[in-house]
Parts: structure tokens; sequence; C-alpha cells
């Protein structure tokens, strides 16, 4: 049976999705998994809910966002890698003593691609005193954008994922104020698919629970410089270098899973951070979002590191 994988937009962060593909860790397990990119995270989700599409990996908040709107939509998570947030806010100067209360006196540049890094940063602010609708806040510009106008100075802070970090912080021009991953657990891509998905398609969902497992052994014991070169065709035009240094410092930061369950702790700031946003109403629970028996039997049946 082959199944077609959703991948919504390309991303330094995704890199052990990337490496699985690389690997053949799914050919590895006996599952045909076919790699397509989607137009969107909503068209993803629609397509999952059609059949158009069997699995997609993607944030559990569009998880969580579909289920306010439609609480029998039997959309789950099986397998999660990011497990911590990968957005920084990189400023003009140092800050090594940084807290959420410096950015009322700055003017901030938030992501506008994607709506989960500002719901989690708003929710930092919230948890710290500072009511977010009190910074003067940039929300309408791209992360490409938003570097150029800390390059022009512009902008005190932005916020970024990796390489656009990266790149700021090598020109010297950047620094990290806050690694959001510092955060702690914060439930950001998992594989997710259709509860009638898990039972119709069920070997090759657990089949791909073990790809992911296996990943995830491997990229843990091998050099930044490996998984790099690993993942270099999907990033053609990012210097080896750059990308090197863009996964050690996910790798650091604890961005990636050890194993393929989505935490409970992870899932809930996650949820608490989309309702304090306003992003949802209602907030469905762990046991309605997320399914770990795959991943439990993937740990269970501890295959080999690709």
């Amino acid at each position: 049976m082959t199944i077609t994988l959703f991948e919504n937009f390309r991303a330094v962060f995704y890199t052990p999705f990337y490496a699985a593909v690389a690997l053949d860790a799914y050919g590895a397990e006996g599952a045909d998994v076919r790699l397509e990119m989607s137009s969107d995270p909503e068209t993803t989700a629609n397509a999952l809910l059609s059949g158009e599409a069997d699995v997609s990996w993607g944030g559990p908040m569009r998880i969580l966002h579909t289920h306010d709107k439609d609480p029998n939509c039997g959309l789950v998570g099986f397998a999660e890698v990011v497990t911590r947030d990968p957005f920084f806010l990189i400023g003009r100067d140092p800050r090594p003593n940084f807290t959420m209360k410096d950015l009322l006196d700055c003017r901030i540049a938030t992501v506008s691609e994607v709506p989960t890094p500002w719901l989690c940063l708003q929710d930092d602010l919230r948890r710290a005193g500072v009511n977010p609708d009190k910074i003067d806040r940039l929300p309408h510009q791209s992360m490409a954008e938003n570097e150029e106008a800390l390059r022009a100075g512009s902008i005190d802070v932005i916020q970024v994922f990796q390489p656009y970090a990266e790149h700021l912080i090598r020109d010297g021009i950047g620094h990290i104020w806050y690694a959001a991953a510092s955060r702690g657990p914060c439930s950001y891509t998992t594989l997710y698919t259709t509860k009638e998905a898990l039972q119709s398609k069920q070997d090759t969902i657990q089949a791909m629970a073990r790809a992911i497992y296996r990943t995830q052994k491997w990229l843990h014991t091998q050099s930044p410089a490996t998984v790099a070169a690993c993942v270099a065709d999907y990033f053609p035009d990012l210097d080896p270098d750059v990308l090197t240094a863009c996964i050690a410092r996910y790798k650091s930061l604890g961005a990636y899973g050890h194993n393929p369950i989505l935490p409970r702790d992870g899932f809930e700031r996650l949820r608490e951070a989309c309702l304090s946003g306003g992003l949802i109403q209602h907030g469905a629970a762990y046991e309605d979002c997320v399914d770990t028996v795959a991943a439990t039997k993937a740990i269970e049946a501890n295959p080999p590191s690709m």
C-alpha cells in the first residue's frame, strides 16, 4: 500500500523527516511512502479528512484548530518528531540577561507565515506578567523581510527560525535573546492522520512510527555534519557549514525527540498557548487529539538505528 505523506513547507527544523526519507527508513520497515508538497497547512488538514492524502507532518496546533471547528473530525497525531519550539528571538545587541519584560521597550517583528510561533510567544509573555498587546509588534512581514529589517536597524528584535538566526549570528549582526526551545516541552511537529486511517492502514502507520523511531536513534548518534550531509539535497541553496550549525543548535536545544511518543505535557503547553492566543475556544482533550498506540508499539519493537 502506497502512503501519500504531505509536507507543508520546507524548513531546517524538519530535518528528521527528511532524514527518514533520505535514509529510506520507511522502506526499511516495509512502508511505501510517497512525499508530496502541500499548498498550505489548511489544505493539508482538509486533504486528510477527504482522503486525498494519508498522512502529513505538521503542528498539533492544526489538529487542535480543526477539532475546535469540528469535535468529530478525527484528526490525531501519532508520531512526534519536533518536541520543542524551534524559533528564536534575535536582537541587534547582546542581551545575556534577557527577560520578556525587555520586549516592552523594543520594536519586534514576529512571524507572519504561520500562527504557532506568535501564539507560543504571547503565552510566554502572559506567563511573565507582560500584556502582549502592550508591545510594539510588526506582525505582517515575512521572516526574510524581517532579517533585512534587523540588518538595516529598523527593528530591534525579530522572531525567526533557522537558517535566518544562524545567518545573523554568523555575520555578527544578530544575537540570541531567547531560544523558545528553552521553554521546555511544547509539541511542535508530529505525523498526523485520521482515526479511520489509523485502523484501515494500521500496519503501514505502525511501520511509519517504527521508521521515525529508527531515524531518531540515528540522528542522536550522528554528528551534525553527518546529519547535514544526509539532508543537504533538500536545501541546495544553503551553505553546508550553515546547515550543520543550524542542526547542531537544534540538537543542543533538545528540539528533536528521542522517541515518537507525543507527550501530554508538551501537548498541554501548546494547547494553553492556542487558548490564550484566541486561536481556539474550547481546547480538545489530549486523548481526542493524540494516539500513542503506534509510537508505543514502535518503542516496544525496539528496531535498530538506521
